[in-house]
């Protein structure tokens, strides 16, 4: 019986070859990620012998979990069309191609792992760089205009584009079923002091140190655009600062690599608006509480037997550095 990557190949180059010409998938391996959402990388040779790097982003079956996968091919189109650091996008997957939703995108080189991206020595020049050209990137994500763009959640006419949001991870920590008074708290705090919010705009949704491709010259791609939607764009500044993304360089408050004066600089003088700080604290205590929820959800699905995974109980077990970041925030 052939393995999972022999049926991809084998539907993957007839798919290809209609939209890139006569060749042949070599390389073919699924990188890291969800069961369900997989992301394969490949080469493309032509029949002259040159080669394309090349991506496959696809849901073998359908998904509740982000947007679906042509939506995430057009939202790709309007930024690559702003200017944004995103792959450019080569074909969206057909109904007869048996590969399900999805799409080919061209690869980008670089390192993705923020353990790297932080510490390894040929990164020391990128390193200064990184903030600045988040916020750069940020303010060009935020240009977008969302109108056209299908599969994006927008807040209800007249609602706090945070009102959603809380009353969603309230109800799911509800339905966890057990005692975390440091997120009850914190959910309590975000309710009362909701920063203001002038305009809604296209926010990427997961812009943080692990989703960024980086090479020695800096940032190259920003990648999982699949929790787009529309809201408060604040909400990308505060997520990037989140000490979770530091990954152990707490004192480089964005990222674990830079500063959040030279971010909010960079993000102004490349169009974005002016931004007060501390409605960027509300949007990183916002994320810490949102981190953490999500984490002990994760868990949940291990110990349910739905997705047995020491990546998913592991990540269970970090929900308490969730509580403590909180709490230090909020003191």
């Amino acid at each position: 019986m052939p393995s999972r990557t022999e049926r991809v190949a084998a539907a993957l180059g007839p798919a290809t070859e209609a939209h890139l010409g006569a060749g042949d998938v070599s390389g073919l391996r699924r990188l890291s990620g969800g069961a369900s959402r997989e992301t394969w990388s490949f080469d493309w040779v032509h029949a002259d012998g040159e080669s394309t790097p090349l991506v496959l982003r696809r849901d073998p079956t359908s998904t509740p979990l982000g947007m679906d996968r042509e939506a995430e091919y057009r939202l790709l189109e309007a930024a690559h069309g702003a200017g944004v650091a995103v792959p450019r996008v080569v074909f969206c997957l057909g109904e007869d191609d048996g590969l399900g939703s999805g799409f080919v995108m061209e690869r980008i080189e670089g390192e993705t792992i923020p353990r790297k991206i932080l510490r390894d020595p040929e990164y020391a020049d990128a390193r200064p760089r990184l903030a600045h050209q988040c916020g750069e990137q940020l303010a060009r994500i935020h240009s977008i205009d969302p109108d056209g763009l299908p599969g994006l959640g927008t807040p209800r006419e007249g609602d706090h584009p945070a009102a959603a949001l809380l009353a969603q991870y309230e109800m799911i920590l509800d339905s966890i079923g057990e005692p975390h008074p440091a997120f009850e708290l914190g959910l309590r705090r975000l309710r009362t002091d909701m920063p203001d919010c002038s305009e809604l705009r296209l926010v990427h949704g997961d812009f943080r140190n692990g989703n960024l491709v980086v090479g020695t010259d800096g940032l190259r791609a920003v990648l999982d655009w699949e929790l787009a939607h529309v809201g408060d764009p604040i909400e990308d500044l505060g997520w990037l600062c989140v000490r979770s993304w530091r990954f152990g360089n707490d004192d480089l408050r964005v990222g674990g690599f830079g500063d959040l004066d030279t971010l909010l600089s960079a993000y102004v003088s490349a169009g974005g608006r002016q931004v007060d700080p501390e409605a960027v604290r509300w949007w990183e205590i916002f994320g810490n509480v949102k981190w953490g929820v999500i984490c002990l959800v994760q868990s949940r699905t291990h110990l349910g037997g739905a997705h047995r995974s020491v990546e998913l109980a592991a990540l269970g077990r970090r929900a308490c550095e969730m509580e403590y970041d909180l709490l230090t925030l909020l003191a």
